[in-house]
């Protein structure tokens, strides 16, 4: 029992402990010297890339326009009322046309401002500065052979990571959920800290926790216009996600994973 009673305090001084972190974000910096808190944005340094430059090498796939599509007809108040979590997956293919409404419905970009300074998208970010990178686990995609992906959301078109049949079996196995072996691509963000650093300096990491969740809620709004689903996932192994995405763990690293896949209507 007091062995019991230790534990249960040390869990609730480690949520103590968070609260009073994410608190912390929005406290005022007034007692500490301002070299500390100024961001590299008011120091004048140049903004960060707003995403991954493309290797001159990379294999490339261009995704059709939105503008020629005819998806995500659905009337908003029907998407909303059948919005769920689904863990169960049909075996059915994603056509590159879905894969290229659901990419744009969660980080299209509508404009870009000079140097870098912000991007407006279809998903919300403070300050525009969108820190995220969509990587896709592709497994059923009609057209694109399974494997790793990035979006690239300033050219609407994916670039290749790597070719590896299977891989959300084998993440299913090591990595996430097992449901995850049913889904069609599997969604992985990553986060650049320093996207939103440059702005504002420890307060960014809020935001990130904050603008995540936007870009997730618009993918299940638009999986769900399509007859598709998610299932946003916050239990992950980091290490094995991030190696499998070849990512440092630092500078980037996983922050969130959602598996989309055909239900049955």
């Amino acid at each position: 029992m007091r062995e019991q009673a230790a534990s249960d305090d040390q869990v609730a001084r480690r949520i103590r402990q968070a609260r009073e972190t994410l608190k912390a974000f929005e406290a005022s910096d007034s007692d500490l010297p301002r070299e500390l808190v100024a961001s590299d944005s008011s120091k004048g340094v140049e903004a960060p890339p707003l995403e991954h430059p493309i290797p001159a090498e990379a294999v490339k796939i261009g995704l059709p326009p939105i503008d020629q599509l005819e998806l995500g007809t659905m009337p908003l108040v029907n998407v909303f009322s059948k919005r769920r979590s689904r863990r169960l997956f049909s075996d059915a293919w994603l056509s590159l046309e879905e894969l290229s409404y659901l990419c744009w419905a969660v980080a299209g970009v509508h404009t870009v401002a000079p140097r870098n300074l912000w991007s407006m998208r279809t998903a919300p970010s403070r300050g525009g500065r969108h820190p995220f990178e969509t990587y896709l686990v592709v497994e059923r995609v009609t057209g694109v052979t399974p494997g790793i992906y990035r979006y690239s959301a300033l050219h609407h078109q994916l670039v290749l990571v790597r070719e590896e049949p299977g891989i959300c079996m084998r993440l299913s196995e090591r990595a996430v959920q097992g449901f995850v072996q049913q889904c069609a691509v599997l969604f992985v963000w990553t986060v650049v800290p320093y996207r939103s650093e440059w702005k504002y300096s420890f307060a960014g990491a809020k935001e990130i926790a904050i603008d995540i969740g936007h870009y997730c809620q618009n993918l299940y709004l638009a999986a769900e216009s399509i007859g598709a689903g998610t299932c946003a996932l916050a239990a992950y192994d980091q290490e094995t996600l991030d190696k499998t995405l070849g990512v440092d763990g630092d500078d980037e690293f996983t922050i969130y994973v959602s598996p989309v896949g055909k239900i049955e209507i």
